[in-house]
C-alpha cells in the first residue's frame, strides 16, 4: 500500500506517508507552555510518518482563542522540547504549525491586549467565544508598515525557537482565514501599499515569511498550509482564487520548500477544492504535496494516485486512534471520537484512547 511506503529526501526521511494533521486541542493553561499531557499525546501518535503539531502562536497577541500553545518564550520552548524529545524517542518526526490569528480574535481572549490586528480594518463576519460568551468579531487594527515588519520578525524568531525546541521543521499556517490568508485574500486586504492590490502584492508577506523560514531552517524543513475555496472565517470566494494559489505554488516551487499542505474542508460542509485545481497545482509545484480533508485508508490511497500526491494528512481519526498507522496496516476499523472532548477535558479525550496494542507512554 503506497500510503505505508517510506518517502525521503536528502534532508528529511519519513517512515510512511501518513501525516497527523495539526489540530488545536486547547489543553494549554499555563501561559502557552505545553504540558506533559501534550508530550504523551504526541508520543502516542509518533508512528505517523510526520506529525504536524497544533497551531502554535508566534506572539501573545496572535492568540485569537484561548488555551493555545505559543513558541515565543523560553518557557514555551522548554515545554515543546519535552514534546519533541518524547516523539523522537518513539522514532517519530514532528513539525510545528506557526500561526497568528490576525482579525479572528478578541481582546477578552488576550488579557491586557488591545485587540486583534489585520492587513486592513475590516471585521470578519460572525462571532467568537470569549470568557464573557459569544461576541461579534471586532474591527481589527490595520497593521502599519512598521508593524508588518515586526510581524515578519516574529515569525523568524518563532522559526528559530522551533529549531531550538527540537522540531524537525516548521509549517506556516496560511489557511482557514488567519493572518497570512488575510493578506492573500482581497476581502480582508484592501491595502494600497506594497502588500495590497495585485496578486503579487497580496502574496508578498507570506512569501517573504516563507523565504525567511527557509533561510533559517533550510528548505527541507519548511512547509505551508493553504485552504483555497474553503471560505472560512469570513473569507468569501473571489475571482482570482485559483490564480492566486497557483502563483504561490510556482513561487514556492522555485523556493523548493519541502511541501504544500492543502486543507479541503468539504467534509465540514464547505466548498471542496476542485480536482482540476489540484492537478494544476501539482504541475506548478514539484516538491511534496500533502492533501487533507476527511480521508479514510481507501480514499487516501485513491488520492495519492489520482493527484500524484505524496502524503495524506488525517485529522480527527488521529484523535481517537493513536495507533492509526497500525490500524491502516492491519485493515482494522477506526475507533470513533468523542466530540465533547475535542477542545476541553484535560487528559480525558486526549491520551486515554486505546490502542490495538500498548500505546507509547512518553
Amino acid at each position: 500500500m503506497k500510503l505505508l511506503e517510506p518517502i525521503a529526501t536528502p534532508g528529511l526521511s519519513l517512515a510512511n506517508r501518513v501525516v497527523m494533521a495539526p489540530m488545536s486541542r486547547r489543553r494549554v493553561e499555563n501561559e502557552g507552555v505545553p504540558s506533559g499531557l501534550l508530550a504523551r499525546y504526541y508520543a502516542q501518535r509518533a508512528s505517523a510518518g510526520l506529525i504536524i503539531a497544533e497551531s502554535t502562536v508566534v506572539s501573545r497577541d496572535g492568540m485569537g482563542i484561548s488555551l493555545l500553545p505559543g513558541i515565543y518564550s523560553e518557557e514555551q520552548v522548554a515545554g515543546w522540547r519535552k514534546v519533541t524529545e518524547a516523539v523522537h524517542r518513539q522514532g517519530g518526526k514532528i513539525f510545528v504549525q506557526l500561526v497568528h490569528s490576525g482579525r479572528i480574535g478578541h481582546a477578552l481572549n488576550i488579557p491586557g491586549a488591545t485587540g486583534p490586528v489585520a492587513p486592513s480594518a475590516i471585521a470578519a463576519a460572525g462571532t467568537i467565544n470569549t470568557p464573557a460568551g459569544a461576541q461579534p468579531l471586532p474591527v481589527p487594527k490595520a497593521l502599519s508598515a512598521e508593524a508588518v515588519e515586526a510581524m515578519y520578525e516574529l515569525h523568524m524568531q518563532a522559526t528559530r525557537n522551533a529549531l531550538a525546541a527540537g522540531f524537525d521543521g516548521v509549517e506556516l499556517h496560511a489557511a482557514h482565514g488567519y493572518l497570512m490568508e488575510q493578506f492573500i485574500h482581497p476581502a480582508a486586504n484592501q491595502r494600497t501599499d506594497e502588500y495590497g492590490g495585485s496578486i503579487e502584492n497580496r502574496c508578498r508577506l507570506p512569501l517573504r515569511v516563507l523565504e525567511g523560514m527557509v533561510a533559517i531552517a533550510g528548505a527541507d524543513r519548511v512547509g505551508v498550509r493553504f485552504s483555497p475555496f474553503a471560505s472560512l472565517n469570513g473569507l468569501s470566494p473571489y475571482e482570482e482564487e485559483a490564480a492566486t494559489h497557483l502563483y504561490l505554488a510556482a513561487k514556492l516551487d522555485k523556493m523548493k520548500i519541502r511541501y504544500i499542505h492543502l486543507s479541503d474542508q468539504s467534509s465540514n460542509g464547505y466548498t471542496p477544492i476542485p480536482p482540476a485545481f489540484i492537478t494544476l497545482l501539482r504541475q506548478a509545484f514539484r516538491q511534496w504535496l500533502i492533501l487533507a480533508g476527511g480521508y479514510n485508508a481507501c480514499t487516501a490511497t485513491q488520492a495519492l494516485q489520482q493527484f500524484d500526491a505524496d502524503l495524506i494528512a488525517f485529522g480527527r481519526p488521529f484523535i481517537s486512534n493513536p495507533d492509526l498507522v497500525a490500524r491502516i496496516a492491519q485493515q482494522q476499523p477506526f475507533a470513533p471520537a468523542d466530540k465533547a472532548t475535542f477542545y476541553e477535558g484535560g487528559a480525558n479525550g486526549l491520551i486515554d484512547y486505546p490502542c490495538l496494542s500498548a500505546c507509547a507512554t512518553s
